[in-house]
Protein backbone atom coordinates (compact mmCIF):
# COMPACT_ATOMS: atom_id res chain seq x y z
CA UNK A 1 0.00 0.00 0.00
CA UNK A 2 1.38 3.38 -1.01
CA UNK A 3 2.11 5.95 1.68
CA UNK A 4 0.88 8.79 -0.50
CA UNK A 5 -2.23 10.00 1.36
CA UNK A 6 -3.94 11.18 -1.81
CA UNK A 7 -3.51 7.78 -3.46
CA UNK A 8 -5.07 6.32 -0.33
CA UNK A 9 -8.08 8.61 -0.62
CA UNK A 10 -8.55 7.42 -4.19
CA UNK A 11 -8.24 3.77 -3.10
CA UNK A 12 -10.55 4.36 -0.14
CA UNK A 13 -13.26 5.71 -2.42
CA UNK A 14 -12.87 2.72 -4.73
CA UNK A 15 -13.09 0.22 -1.85
CA UNK A 16 -15.87 2.11 -0.11
CA UNK A 17 -18.13 1.94 -3.15
CA UNK A 18 -17.52 -1.80 -3.46
CA UNK A 19 -19.28 -2.29 -0.10
CA UNK A 20 -22.70 -1.84 -1.72
CA UNK A 21 -23.09 -4.71 -4.24
CA UNK A 22 -26.91 -4.79 -4.14
CA UNK A 23 -27.16 -1.05 -4.72
CA UNK A 24 -24.70 -1.39 -7.58
CA UNK A 25 -26.73 -4.22 -9.12
CA UNK A 26 -29.91 -2.16 -8.78
CA UNK A 27 -28.13 0.68 -10.55
CA UNK A 28 -27.15 -1.63 -13.39
CA UNK A 29 -30.75 -2.83 -13.78
CA UNK A 30 -31.93 0.78 -13.90
CA UNK A 31 -29.23 1.66 -16.44
CA UNK A 32 -30.21 -1.26 -18.67
CA UNK A 33 -33.95 -0.54 -18.40
CA UNK A 34 -33.69 3.14 -19.21
CA UNK A 35 -31.04 2.38 -21.82
CA UNK A 36 -33.47 0.16 -23.71
CA UNK A 37 -36.21 2.82 -23.49
CA UNK A 38 -33.90 5.65 -24.48
CA UNK A 39 -32.32 3.58 -27.24
CA UNK A 40 -35.75 2.83 -28.70
CA UNK A 41 -36.78 6.50 -28.66
CA UNK A 42 -33.54 7.82 -30.11
CA UNK A 43 -33.40 5.02 -32.67
CA UNK A 44 -36.91 5.91 -33.81
CA UNK A 45 -35.88 9.57 -34.09
CA UNK A 46 -32.95 8.62 -36.34
CA UNK A 47 -35.15 6.35 -38.46
CA UNK A 48 -37.79 9.06 -38.88
CA UNK A 49 -35.05 11.42 -40.09
CA UNK A 50 -34.08 9.11 -42.91
CA UNK A 51 -31.29 7.18 -41.18
CA UNK A 52 -29.19 10.12 -40.00
CA UNK A 53 -29.83 12.79 -37.38
CA UNK A 54 -27.34 15.58 -36.63
CA UNK A 55 -24.49 13.36 -37.82
CA UNK A 56 -25.68 10.28 -35.91
CA UNK A 57 -26.51 7.01 -37.64
CA UNK A 58 -28.56 4.36 -35.86
CA UNK A 59 -25.37 2.60 -34.65
CA UNK A 60 -23.62 5.77 -33.46
CA UNK A 61 -26.79 6.95 -31.72
CA UNK A 62 -26.92 3.59 -29.94
CA UNK A 63 -23.29 4.15 -28.90
CA UNK A 64 -24.27 7.56 -27.51
CA UNK A 65 -27.10 6.00 -25.51
CA UNK A 66 -25.22 3.05 -24.03
CA UNK A 67 -21.95 4.82 -23.31
CA UNK A 68 -23.97 7.46 -21.50
CA UNK A 69 -25.82 4.82 -19.49
CA UNK A 70 -22.49 3.26 -18.59
CA UNK A 71 -21.21 6.57 -17.21
CA UNK A 72 -24.20 7.27 -14.96
CA UNK A 73 -22.68 5.64 -11.88
CA UNK A 74 -19.38 7.46 -12.31
CA UNK A 75 -20.37 11.09 -12.87
CA UNK A 76 -22.34 13.07 -10.33
CA UNK A 77 -25.48 14.66 -11.77
CA UNK A 78 -27.47 14.74 -8.52
CA UNK A 79 -25.25 17.35 -6.88
CA UNK A 80 -24.90 15.81 -3.42
CA UNK A 81 -21.65 15.02 -1.61
CA UNK A 82 -20.36 14.11 1.84
CA UNK A 83 -18.80 17.55 2.11
CA UNK A 84 -22.22 19.18 2.20
CA UNK A 85 -23.10 17.19 5.30
CA UNK A 86 -19.74 17.81 6.95
CA UNK A 87 -19.98 21.57 6.42
CA UNK A 88 -23.51 21.67 7.82
CA UNK A 89 -22.58 19.60 10.88
CA UNK A 90 -19.29 21.39 11.45
CA UNK A 91 -17.24 18.22 11.02
CA UNK A 92 -15.35 19.94 8.25
CA UNK A 93 -13.43 21.79 11.00
CA UNK A 94 -11.75 18.47 11.81
CA UNK A 95 -10.89 18.01 8.14
CA UNK A 96 -9.11 21.36 8.12
CA UNK A 97 -6.88 20.21 11.00
CA UNK A 98 -5.52 17.32 8.94
CA UNK A 99 -2.23 17.80 7.03
CA UNK A 100 -3.88 17.20 3.65
CA UNK A 101 -5.87 19.29 1.23
CA UNK A 102 -9.59 19.06 2.01
CA UNK A 103 -10.38 19.69 -1.65
CA UNK A 104 -8.05 17.00 -3.01
CA UNK A 105 -9.15 14.47 -0.39
CA UNK A 106 -12.84 14.97 -1.16
CA UNK A 107 -12.52 14.97 -4.94
CA UNK A 108 -10.15 11.97 -5.07
CA UNK A 109 -12.44 9.96 -2.80
CA UNK A 110 -15.39 10.69 -5.08
CA UNK A 111 -13.34 9.88 -8.19
CA UNK A 112 -12.42 6.53 -6.61
CA UNK A 113 -16.12 5.78 -6.16
CA UNK A 114 -16.75 6.72 -9.77
CA UNK A 115 -13.94 4.52 -11.07
CA UNK A 116 -15.30 1.52 -9.20
CA UNK A 117 -18.74 2.07 -10.71
CA UNK A 118 -17.26 1.66 -14.18
CA UNK A 119 -16.61 -2.03 -13.47
CA UNK A 120 -19.96 -3.42 -12.25
CA UNK A 121 -22.19 -0.81 -13.96
CA UNK A 122 -20.29 0.82 -16.80
CA UNK A 123 -18.83 -2.16 -18.62
CA UNK A 124 -21.97 -4.36 -18.37
CA UNK A 125 -24.10 -1.48 -19.67
CA UNK A 126 -21.83 -1.09 -22.70
CA UNK A 127 -21.84 -4.87 -23.23
CA UNK A 128 -25.66 -4.83 -23.28
CA UNK A 129 -25.49 -2.03 -25.81
CA UNK A 130 -23.20 -4.08 -28.04
CA UNK A 131 -25.22 -7.29 -27.75
CA UNK A 132 -28.79 -5.99 -28.00
CA UNK A 133 -28.56 -2.26 -28.66
CA UNK A 134 -26.70 -2.39 -31.96
CA UNK A 135 -24.16 0.20 -30.86
CA UNK A 136 -21.11 0.94 -32.99
CA UNK A 137 -17.69 0.17 -31.55
CA UNK A 138 -14.84 2.70 -31.66
CA UNK A 139 -13.25 2.63 -35.12
CA UNK A 140 -9.61 2.60 -33.99
CA UNK A 141 -7.31 1.87 -31.05
CA UNK A 142 -6.65 5.60 -30.62
CA UNK A 143 -10.35 6.15 -29.94
CA UNK A 144 -10.11 3.73 -27.00
CA UNK A 145 -6.98 5.41 -25.59
CA UNK A 146 -8.17 9.00 -26.03
CA UNK A 147 -11.65 7.98 -24.95
CA UNK A 148 -10.44 6.55 -21.66
CA UNK A 149 -8.42 9.72 -21.00
CA UNK A 150 -11.46 11.83 -21.83
CA UNK A 151 -13.61 9.65 -19.59
CA UNK A 152 -11.25 10.08 -16.64
CA UNK A 153 -11.16 13.85 -17.13
CA UNK A 154 -14.95 13.92 -17.44
CA UNK A 155 -15.38 12.10 -14.13
CA UNK A 156 -12.90 14.51 -12.53
CA UNK A 157 -14.69 17.60 -13.89
CA UNK A 158 -17.98 16.27 -12.54
CA UNK A 159 -16.76 15.73 -8.99
CA UNK A 160 -14.67 18.91 -8.94
CA UNK A 161 -17.78 20.89 -9.95
CA UNK A 162 -19.90 19.24 -7.26
CA UNK A 163 -17.17 20.13 -4.76
CA UNK A 164 -17.57 23.81 -5.72
CA UNK A 165 -21.31 23.43 -5.21
CA UNK A 166 -20.77 21.93 -1.75
CA UNK A 167 -18.50 24.79 -0.64
CA UNK A 168 -21.44 27.17 -1.03
CA UNK A 169 -22.52 25.65 2.30
CA UNK A 170 -19.98 27.86 4.04
CA UNK A 171 -22.26 30.80 3.28
CA UNK A 172 -25.82 29.51 2.94
CA UNK A 173 -25.66 26.39 5.20
CA UNK A 174 -28.54 24.61 3.43
CA UNK A 175 -27.48 23.66 -0.10
CA UNK A 176 -30.20 21.19 -1.05
CA UNK A 177 -31.86 23.80 -3.25
CA UNK A 178 -28.63 24.34 -5.16
CA UNK A 179 -28.25 20.57 -5.53
CA UNK A 180 -31.76 20.34 -6.98
CA UNK A 181 -30.99 23.15 -9.44
CA UNK A 182 -27.71 21.46 -10.36
CA UNK A 183 -29.50 18.14 -10.91
CA UNK A 184 -32.03 19.80 -13.20
CA UNK A 185 -29.40 21.56 -15.32
CA UNK A 186 -26.34 19.31 -15.33
CA UNK A 187 -27.83 16.26 -17.04
CA UNK A 188 -29.62 18.34 -19.65
CA UNK A 189 -26.53 20.35 -20.62
CA UNK A 190 -24.19 17.35 -20.33
CA UNK A 191 -26.04 15.33 -22.95
CA UNK A 192 -27.70 12.87 -20.60
CA UNK A 193 -31.04 12.91 -22.42
CA UNK A 194 -30.12 13.72 -26.03
CA UNK A 195 -26.92 14.71 -27.83
CA UNK A 196 -26.39 18.41 -27.30
CA UNK A 197 -25.92 18.76 -31.07
CA UNK A 198 -29.69 18.37 -31.42
CA UNK A 199 -30.17 21.66 -29.55
CA UNK A 200 -31.02 24.88 -31.44
CA UNK A 201 -27.91 26.89 -32.30
CA UNK A 202 -28.42 29.46 -29.55
CA UNK A 203 -28.92 26.78 -26.89
CA UNK A 204 -25.94 24.78 -28.16
CA UNK A 205 -23.80 27.92 -27.85
CA UNK A 206 -24.95 28.44 -24.27
CA UNK A 207 -24.35 24.78 -23.48
CA UNK A 208 -20.80 24.82 -24.84
CA UNK A 209 -20.00 27.74 -22.52
CA UNK A 210 -20.64 25.53 -19.47
CA UNK A 211 -18.52 22.70 -18.01
CA UNK A 212 -21.32 20.14 -18.38
CA UNK A 213 -20.51 18.81 -21.89
CA UNK A 214 -17.02 17.98 -20.58
CA UNK A 215 -18.61 15.56 -18.09
CA UNK A 216 -20.46 13.29 -20.54
CA UNK A 217 -20.98 14.48 -24.12
CA UNK A 218 -17.30 15.01 -24.94
CA UNK A 219 -16.13 11.67 -23.45
CA UNK A 220 -18.86 9.89 -25.41
CA UNK A 221 -17.87 11.72 -28.61
CA UNK A 222 -14.23 10.65 -28.25
CA UNK A 223 -14.83 7.13 -26.94
CA UNK A 224 -17.40 6.30 -29.62
CA UNK A 225 -15.22 7.67 -32.42
CA UNK A 226 -17.90 10.22 -33.32
CA UNK A 227 -15.14 12.83 -33.05
CA UNK A 228 -11.62 11.88 -34.15
CA UNK A 229 -8.26 13.49 -34.90
CA UNK A 230 -8.01 17.20 -34.19
CA UNK A 231 -11.61 17.27 -33.01
CA UNK A 232 -10.86 14.68 -30.32
CA UNK A 233 -7.82 16.61 -29.13
CA UNK A 234 -9.91 19.79 -29.06
CA UNK A 235 -12.44 18.06 -26.82
CA UNK A 236 -9.65 16.95 -24.49
CA UNK A 237 -8.24 20.48 -24.39
CA UNK A 238 -11.61 21.95 -23.45
CA UNK A 239 -12.04 19.31 -20.75
CA UNK A 240 -8.61 20.05 -19.25
CA UNK A 241 -9.41 23.77 -19.30
CA UNK A 242 -12.69 23.26 -17.45
CA UNK A 243 -11.00 20.95 -14.94
CA UNK A 244 -8.42 23.63 -14.20
CA UNK A 245 -11.15 26.27 -13.85
CA UNK A 246 -13.36 24.33 -11.44
CA UNK A 247 -10.35 23.22 -9.37
CA UNK A 248 -9.16 26.83 -9.09
CA UNK A 249 -12.64 28.03 -8.13
CA UNK A 250 -12.90 25.23 -5.59
CA UNK A 251 -9.57 26.21 -4.06
CA UNK A 252 -10.65 29.86 -3.75
CA UNK A 253 -14.00 28.86 -2.25
CA UNK A 254 -12.28 26.58 0.25
CA UNK A 255 -9.91 29.30 1.43
CA UNK A 256 -12.68 31.87 1.74
CA UNK A 257 -15.01 29.39 3.43
CA UNK A 258 -12.36 28.36 5.94
CA UNK A 259 -12.00 31.96 7.07
CA UNK A 260 -15.77 32.25 7.44
CA UNK A 261 -16.36 28.91 9.17
CA UNK A 262 -17.88 29.04 12.65
CA UNK A 263 -18.61 25.91 14.67
CA UNK A 264 -20.87 26.14 17.71
CA UNK A 265 -21.53 23.63 20.45
CA UNK A 266 -19.33 21.28 22.44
Amino acid sequence: MTRNPYARFLAAGFRGQSAYPLATFAGLVANATFGLLKGGIMGAAVASSGGELAGYSAASMAAFVWLGQGMLGSVNFWGGSDLQTRIKSGDVAVDFLRPVSVQAAQILTDIGKGLFALLPRGLPSVLIGVLVGGMALPPSASAYVLGLVSLLIGISVSHATVYVLATCGFWIVETRGLSALYMACSGFFAGLFTPIYLFPDWLLTVTLLTPFPSMMQFPIDVLSGQVTGAGAWQHLGVQVLWLAVVLAVGQLMTRAGRRRLEVQGG
